[in-house]
């Protein structure tokens, strides 16, 4: 994994002047920060294991899955494996299916990881949804974490809505009228908002 972005200390100093409760989670969080896994499979896979479950499941699927791949996980490894073997991982037949599809589409140059890196952000999420069992949430965490973009902002992500409300003392969900006047003061730098904004409610930097 590499280290944090190169905009990333410039973007903290201009949060915390910009919004009183980011400076205040800058401050209590100093360790850590946004990386990259330069692995956009692997992250992909542990996306859609991730899909709709709890952390503590995902990770215990994931560690099944990673198992089963000898501790390899790449498209090749992975194509190989059957749908009723990443099943017994505690897989849906759905996510099986949609991991086995992006292994081929990797191997077969359907699918192109290089072309993301020329793509706007909404560019790159219609690209990436193309894909079997990758939504807009999904997408969103590899531009997050494979790719690093500074403005993305996952509203459909609970754990960022949970945080909002818990450090803005709004509702649940936050009205929509209020996610986009943070979305316009954390611009250009939503990704490093979002990442303190998590720090909050998991003391385990998240990672895809």
């Amino acid at each position: 994994m590499n280290n944090s972005p190169t905009y990333w200390n410039k973007a903290k100093k201009i949060l915390a002047k910009k919004d009183k409760v980011m400076a205040k989670l800058i401050i209590n969080y100093k360790d850590g920060s946004l990386i990259t896994r330069n692995d956009i499979f692997f992250s992909l896979c542990k996306s859609i294991i991730g899909q709709q479950i709890s952390v503590a499941a995902a990770n215990s699927v994931f560690l099944k899955f990673k198992k089963k791949c000898k501790g390899r996980i790449n498209p090749n490894i992975v194509n190989k494996l059957s749908i009723s073997v990443l099943k017994s991982c505690g897989l849906s037949r759905q996510k099986a299916k949609g991991i086995k599809e992006l292994a081929k589409k990797i191997i077969l140059k359907d699918f192109n990881p290089k072309l993301i890196k020329t793509m706007s952000d909404e560019e790159a999420i219609a690209y990436l949804s193309k894909l079997r069992q990758i939504g807009r949430w999904s997408a969103e965490m590899i531009l997050l974490f494979t790719y690093n973009r500074p403005n993305i902002w996952p509203l459909q992500d609970i754990g960022l809505l949970r945080a909002i409300s818990n450090n803005y003392k709004q509702k649940y969900f936050p009205p929509k009228k209020f996610l986009n006047k943070l979305y316009k003061r954390f611009s250009p730098y939503c990704s490093v908002a979002t990442w303190y904004l998590w720090r909050s409610i998991d003391n385990e930097p998240i990672q895809y």
